[in-house]
């Protein structure tokens, strides 16, 4: 987290807050660039976990709560709406709760609320605990021997008694009680991983389940056979790890929902102060076959969610207008958007471009693009992510002001 001195002491001087900054040590270097105006720096850190504990659920291609929260501490108050349209794991929704704003978030994948509404309030270890002695976890076999490739017998039995009890007791799109939500998501994110903490045997990172044939090849190439999880258990070390640094404070009631980005009939007019979002890039993630596993074991049916894959930079730009005239329908006048992109297609389109250009004629002041340096993660190397290859090389968050 940035010094306090560094905050800005009203919102009209975001630009020279961003250009004065110097919180690690760095001037911020200005250039001008085809028309635009970039500002470098490091703005946060690129250190692992400093974040607060709940954010730590895994979702492949999320950005670290430090993004956020660098905008959120600048940009608004407490109590006011901070939203993401394409919220993912939630990062934007819970930094905001956790800076006492409201959370507001919306994706078109009904996971990603599960994975983002219980942490916004989350329930205490006594009641996760009790919930899940409620769980009849002698009851039937397994459902889908298939899935013997990640698990041992009884832990997958474990898993299907799990989800029998959630689908009838918590069914994802009701209101439902808190701790079955809870219990829900930290199992979603316990299905599979590469460390005794998950369900399964030695995996891909828990942010993308490979497929049932890779995963015999893995076992294979490893000589490995799944061992027996207590799902239980793992459930209960992981919540208080995740609640082990405390609960969001009091905060303005959430509004989530699930729908495409551009069509956001539950969010008022004028409602939004901030927006802070990645979208999808181009061709880079795929994130129905990441989350294949985590749909089946919510309840959800693939074939439903129509998540789009943009090929072309045409197509792509299509998508950013319509999101961007959807914004100026929701984002209050002097409200800010800050648009995260990246490099992709080893650095030969370069994004914030098609988004400047896309908003023009929009009710919109485009500010400048910042760029945040850092150094590449650990999850973000073992994708092949790296300077001047695939993937993202930075945070590049195009910045505008709502006329």
């Amino acid at each position: 987290m940035a010094r306090a001195a560094e905050k800005c002491p009203q919102r009209d001087n975001f630009e020279d807050c961003v250009r004065l900054f110097d919180a690690f040590g760095a001037p911020t270097i200005v250039q001008e660039e085809s028309g635009l105006r970039y500002f470098f720096n490091e703005f946060w850190t690129a250190g692992q976990r400093q974040g607060h504990a709940l954010h730590e659920v895994s979702y492949r291609a999320c950005f670290k709560p430090q993004l956020p929260e660098f905008f959120i501490d600048r940009l608004t108050s407490e109590g006011e709406s901070v939203y993401d349209p394409f919220m993912g794991r939630g990062t934007t929704p819970l930094q905001a709760a956790l800076q006492a704003r409201r959370p507001m978030g919306n994706d078109i994948s009904p996971v990603s609320l599960l994975l983002t509404r219980p942490r916004l309030n989350p329930p205490t270890l006594d009641t996760i605990a009790d919930r899940l002695a409620g769980v009849d976890w002698s009851r039937g076999a397994s459902e889908r021997d298939d899935l013997l490739a990640f698990y041992h017998p009884e832990t997958l039995r474990q898993i299907c008694a799990l989800r029998r009890h959630l689908l009838r007791h918590a069914p994802p799109n009701a209101a439902v009680d808190p701790a079955l939500d809870w219990i829900r998501m930290i199992a979603l994110n316990r299905l599979t991983g590469h460390s005794p903490g998950f369900f399964s045997v030695y995996s891909l990172p828990p942010n993308q389940a490979v497929s049932v044939e890779a995963q015999r090849k893995i076992n294979e190439k490893r000589r490995q056979i799944p061992p027996m999880r207590d799902v239980a258990g793992l459930i209960v070390k992981k919540s208080r790890a995740l609640l082990s640094q405390g609960t969001p404070p009091s905060h303005p009631a959430p509004l989530l929902s699930t729908a495409p980005a551009w069509r956001t009939p539950l969010v008022a007019d004028s409602s939004v102060d901030l927006i802070v979002t990645s979208p999808p890039f181009l061709d880079v993630v795929d994130y129905a076959q990441d989350n294949w596993l985590r749909n089946w074991f919510a309840g959800v049916d693939a074939k439903t969610v129509e998540i789009s894959a943009h090929r072309s930079v045409e197509a792509w730009m299509q998508m950013v207008r319509d999101c961007f005239c959807a914004f100026a329908r929701i984002v209050r006048p002097g409200g800010h958007v800050a648009f995260e992109v990246g490099e992709v297609r080893r650095g030969a389109v370069l994004l914030e471009r098609q988004v400047w250009e896309a908003v023009e004629g929009l009710p919109f002041e485009r500010l400048f693009v910042l760029v945040n340096r850092q150094e590449f993660t650990k999850t973000s190397n073992c994708w092949g992510v790296d300077n001047n290859r695939k993937g993202t090389n930075s945070n590049r968050i195009v910045v505008f002001r709502r006329r």
